[in-house]
């Protein structure tokens, strides 16, 4: 075998390749946020999993002593914040489709500010407990959702401010005559099928934020 045959042949990069890798990294941004909401639905399962035990079993009339409820209204705060900044996230997802860019960043920066202010209510609210861990079912199961929510909500507001970041850098690269929004650049397109998983992921906080606000403050 003569040198040019062992050579390795050059590398093609035609316009189908490159369109192939598109729709691959797209789909793959898809994939993952999926993905990664169903790891956190199973966490939040196992922990609705023992409330409802603990609840029914009630073992030793431990589930839920007099006065063992978390301070009511820093409960509220925290679910009428994750919720709404997650409203504000959907909203600003929407405009973007509709070709708004400015709209977006807006409401993206006012609902990373929300998931700060849920995260910082969150750990205010640990520090004011009138039980300890282990000392009932309500109260393990509230320390566990607590330190759970606090993963969440760290999880969405990375997730969201890496998003931000880059779309200051990308609009800067489109340049004054393209969009982020609109633009088919390969680069628009992954930082819109990024953000597509983000806002579902945040849609996912806000159903979990309701849902366990049912189970801890008002059943």
């Amino acid at each position: 075998m003569t040198e040019a045959a062992r050579q390795p042949a050059p590398y093609s990069d035609t316009p189908e390749e490159r369109e192939f890798e598109l729709r691959s990294a797209i789909g793959s941004y898809w994939t993952g946020g999926r993905l990664f909401i169903g790891i956190w639905a199973f966490f939040f399962a196992s922990l609705a999993f023992a409330y409802f035990y603990l609840r029914s079993n009630n073992s030793g009339q431990l589930w839920r002593p007099p006065n063992a409820t978390a301070p009511t209204s820093l409960g509220w705060a925290i679910f009428a914040v994750v919720f709404a900044s997650a409203l504000l996230v959907i909203y600003g997802q929407r405009r973007l489709r509709g070709g708004s860019f400015v709209d977006w960043q807006v409401a993206g920066w006012v609902g990373l500010l929300g998931g700060l202010l849920a995260i910082g209510l969150q750990i205010y609210q640990m520090t004011r407990l009138p039980f300890y861990p282990g000392s009932s079912g309500y109260a393990s199961c509230f320390i566990g959702w607590a330190v759970m929510n606090l993963m969440m909500l760290f999880s969405g507001v990375y997730w969201l401010e890496t998003i931000l970041a880059n779309s200051i850098r990308l609009n800067r690269a489109e340049g004054p005559d393209a969009s982020p929004a609109t633009s088919s650049s390969p680069a628009s397109q992954l930082f819109r099928a990024n953000l597509d998983s983000c806002t579902y992921f945040w849609g996912f906080m806000a159903f979990v934020s309701a849902l366990f606000w049912v189970f801890f403050y008002l059943i």
